[in-house]
């Protein structure tokens, strides 16, 4: 069940009377947004193509794209598992997020802020991590292209769909109903260099070369 999904089943149990989702088996189809509408997690319906829905689609793909990342890190046998722990604790973060995202001002009472709310020590986390993967990789001196084996290649694609999901999230704060916390913002801006640090360091230990941009043509790469 995917971010938007599970905010449909959320709203849809407060609109019953706030059961909570162990009392029942929750279906993996509902025919509630039969009609092109869906439930936000206060039970308010908005059309498909709110941009609240964009936000949340985005940053589903992205957790859908960590966790790709992870398989793939599994597939070419690269040895980290700190990494592979440090990607889903990201996705359960991101799940978060889209509660965060998902709520909108009316209903964000201080028990909800406190409990949705996109924490400072998340970007904290991503720093620490970010500079401990750095300062073991040889420095940039050219653009790199998306590249460096599989699991390497698709965490820079996780990268591009964490820009995506950021400048979406951005948009959704110009509306009035919906306040996002900076740290949101924050949390994808660098979440996206933390996968970026990530692709290089798979690469490293991959031992598969990282390819660099050229102006006009012509390849070289980066031995690890």
């Amino acid at each position: 069940m995917g971010a938007n999904e599970m905010e449909e089943e959320r709203g849809r149990e407060r609109q019953e009377g706030g059961r909570a989702a162990t009392a029942r088996q929750v279906s993996v189809y509902t025919r509630t947004g039969d009609k092109g509408k869906s439930s936000l997690y206060n039970g308010e319906r908005r059309r498909k193509d709110d941009k609240i829905f964009h936000a949340l689609g985005d940053i589903d793909e992205l957790n859908s794209a960590v966790g790709i990342g992870k398989e793939m890190i599994i597939k070419e046998k690269v040895e980290d598992d700190i990494l592979l722990a440090r990607l889903e604790d990201i996705q359960c973060r991101l799940l978060d997020l889209g509660a965060h995202i998902a709520t909108p001002t009316s209903e964000k009472t201080a028990e909800k802020v406190k409990r949705m709310k996109v924490e400072d020590v998340w970007v904290d986390d991503l720093e620490l991590w970010i500079d401990e993967m750095d300062k073991e990789l040889p420095p940039l001196k050219n653009f790199i292209l998306p590249s460096g084996g599989l699991a390497s290649a698709t965490l820079h694609n996780a990268r591009t769909v964490c820009r995506r999901a950021e400048r979406n999230v951005v948009a959704l704060q110009q509306d009035e109903q919906a306040v996002i916390d900076a740290s949101a913002v924050r949390y994808l801006n660098r979440l996206s260099d933390f996968l970026f640090v990530s692709a290089r360091r798979c690469a490293k230990l991959a031992g598969k070369p990282e390819a660099l941009y050229q102006s006009g043509h012509g390849l070289k790469t980066r031995s690890h």
